[in-house]
């Protein structure tokens, strides 16, 4: 499988097929960071004395904000003209399993659907609002979403520009000759560094801390470092003279958002522990 320069990647994408069916690696590792997220808010909620009743629908959804924030995010951030020019295209975007989810899709749903799930459950438990719901559950989205980068690895997709780095990856079954940067790692390892740190400030810092500041932290970190792997990947639509690409334009404004939450956070911000 290796060479002295690069990674000869050439996992097949289905774990194993059954007639037309086939259950594929980024499905189960999509799902299993789900499962991971549910143990560890479960942990959270025990730790807290949160009512456990309140998991289930908070995994539903998360899931249905992320299925499909993150496929309308992909159809009209990224392929607009396809998706909305055609009534071929048009049905496609009901159609996820073909591919495409975007991570700031995904973030504007959920961002959306939590404000929602705070409104509605947090006058009914202990009056939670949507920072401290969302400061801790950002730990297990870190390491979700990072899952996720896993199953784009198995699909041999969001890679980069040619490398001479060891580590780079001939992505064998999209016709690939060169080593390219495994961007998708990249973003994964970055994700799971910033769920060590949230889970650390959670676990050391929350009685000094207020509440919103790691959402905020969340969002700078998060897509910092994804506007900066941006430099390496394949090139997209390019704006400002070929400068930044569609990737790099979506993430400024959450990383502005980011600063803007954790300066409000040091200002106003209410302690991140609910009242006893």
């Amino acid at each position: 499988m290796f060479d002295l320069l690069a990674v000869h990647w050439h996992v097949d994408p289905a774990i194993f097929r059954i007639g037309g069916f086939q259950l594929r690696w980024y499905s189960v590792l999509f799902i299993s960071g789900f499962i991971l997220g549910w143990y560890i808010m479960k942990w959270i909620f025990k730790r807290e004395r949160m009512d456990e009743k309140l998991l289930d629908p908070l995994l539903y959804t998360l899931l249905i904000g992320t299925i499909v924030g993150a496929r309308l995010g992909h159809c009209l951030f990224y392929d607009f003209d396809y998706f909305f020019g055609s009534w071929k295209g048009f049905l496609e975007v009901f159609m996820p399993w073909k591919g495409g989810l975007a991570s700031h899709g995904g973030t504007i749903a959920l961002i959306i659907a939590l404000i929602w799930f705070a409104h509605h459950y947090g006058p009914r438990y202990r009056n939670f609002d949507f920072f401290w719901l969302v400061d801790r559950l950002l730990i297990p989205v870190s390491f979700a979403a990072a899952f996720i980068r896993f199953g784009n690895l198995f699909n041999s997709e969001i890679y980069g520009d040619p490398t001479n780095l060891p580590w780079g990856f001939i992505f064998e079954l999209r016709g690939e000759t060169v080593p390219k940067h495994p961007t998708a790692l990249y973003e994964a390892f970055s994700y799971i560094l910033i769920g060590l740190v949230l889970l650390w400030l959670y676990l050391k810092k929350r009685d000094k801390l207020k509440r919103g500041f790691m959402t905020g932290l969340f969002f700078v970190c998060c897509f910092g470092v994804r506007f900066l792997i941006e430099f390496v990947k394949e090139e997209d639509v390019l704006f400002f003279n070929n400068t930044l690409n569609t990737g790099q334009v979506l993430s400024i404004p959450f990383v502005l958002l980011g600063i803007a939450i954790m300066v409000w956070s040091l200002k106003k911000g209410k302690p991140m522990d609910l009242p006893k």
